[in-house]
């Protein structure tokens, strides 16, 4: 696609911190395949070394010079309104903010072009709060974060419902998410699904009699789901993670010989796991979720929460199958399901290129094009 249209702008792109290569993370590296020669602002940087970011001019916030806080973006909390809007844009005509949280919150020119590429309204004031607040993970300074979080959450509320009203135009990462913004933010959304390089993943229709989950092991991925179910089913999994905490030990203490957990490995072997893995695990509710469609991507099927982004990438007894409730039964009563229905692997794969990251790039394009048309009258 031409990109003539941004020639001699200057382009910034923000986000709220950059720290493990999640989703968000991904986001952010597409739109610097986009935007190569754009700057990066964010609150706290912790992805030195990472060649995604070679050559990139980044600026952070103050709150990366404060021992502690610069370890954990969840200790800044109610720094990072302030951080944000510190920031100077006034010498870009184009500003994309990536976001979860307070990124949205800047403040530019009337001149500037907003957008805000919206992941989900912030989860820790909005729609899972009270998750958040049950499921600290602040270690010690768990108590503290209890007894302040309910008596700041209102401030904190009303600065996130201002900062939403602040970005020219909103962009959702899906449609469970364009619902959300307009309930918590009263602002329309245009959806543009985020993507995945499936051509990069190895497809496979020899699958081999083991279960696969691939994720962050924090509270709200369900990783305690997966174990009690497979603790009780007894049926072979492999669950793959990058994060070794507390409660990644804990749950593998838990685990019968059945689970088979991968701390650690290199992308090329999580991309082997896919292509062998009888069927994919994805249990929480997720705003959108992009390791389902690499999963499909591989021609393995998903069985997933029925809720949430997963709807929108998973079809019913076509490229998986669901389950209604977050609970031990409800999850293995969908794995028997499973097992009694045939998938046609190629069928699967073709169903993830809808979501290949192309498609994000291309329409990525189109809004901005479309936008500075609109603001030339």
């Amino acid at each position: 696609m031409k990109t003539d249209f941004l020639n001699g702008k200057k382009i910034a792109i923000v986000c709220d911190w950059i720290k493990d290569m999640g989703g968000a993370e991904v986001v952010l590296a597409q739109l610097l395949e986009i935007f190569p020669e754009a700057d990066i602002f964010t609150s706290i940087f912790f992805q030195k070394g990472n060649p995604i970011f070679d050559g990139k001019k980044i600026i952070t916030s103050s709150i990366q010079n404060i021992p502690l806080l610069n370890k954990s973006h969840k200790l800044a909390l109610t720094l990072r309104p302030k951080a944000f809007e510190r920031f100077d844009f006034s010498g870009y005509d184009i500003v994309i903010s990536s976001t979860t949280a307070e990124s949205k919150g800047i403040i530019t020119k009337p001149e500037t072009l907003f957008i805000c590429y919206c992941h989900t309204p912030t989860r820790y004031f909005w729609s899972h709060y009270h998750e958040y607040i049950n499921m600290m993970e602040f270690g010690i300074l768990n108590p503290i974060g209890k007894w302040f979080m309910p008596r700041l959450v209102h401030n904190l509320r009303k600065w996130d419902f201002l900062a939403a009203q602040r970005p020219d135009y909103f962009l959702a990462n899906s449609k469970n998410t364009k619902n959300r913004i307009k309930k918590y933010y009263n602002r329309e959304a245009e959806v543009v699904y985020p993507g995945i390089d499936t051509e990069k993943f190895i497809f496979s229709s020899e699958k081999k009699d083991f279960y696969l989950y691939v994720g962050r092991c924090i509270p709200y991925k369900k990783f305690d789901l997966i174990v009690d179910a497979f603790n009780k089913n007894g049926k072979k999994i492999a669950i793959i993670t990058n994060t070794d905490n507390k409660l990644f030990r804990k749950l593998k203490s838990i685990s019968k010989e059945n689970i088979s957990w991968k701390l650690n490995i290199s992308f090329e072997e999580i991309k082997k796991y896919y292509s062998e893995a009888k069927a994919f695990l994805f249990p929480p509710e997720e705003d959108f979720g992009l390791v389902p469609i690499e999963a499909m991507a591989s021609g393995t099927p998903v069985i997933a929460f029925g809720k949430g982004g997963a709807l929108e990438t998973v079809v019913d007894s076509e490229t998986g199958v669901f389950f209604g409730e977050q609970t031990v039964e409800s999850l293995n009563k969908a794995i028997e399901r499973f097992e009694k229905l045939s998938f046609d692997y190629d069928k699967i794969k073709k169903h993830s290129e809808k979501f290949d990251k192309k498609y994000f790039k291309q329409n990525i394009l189109e809004f901005i094009e479309k936008k500075i048309i609109k603001r030339r009258g």
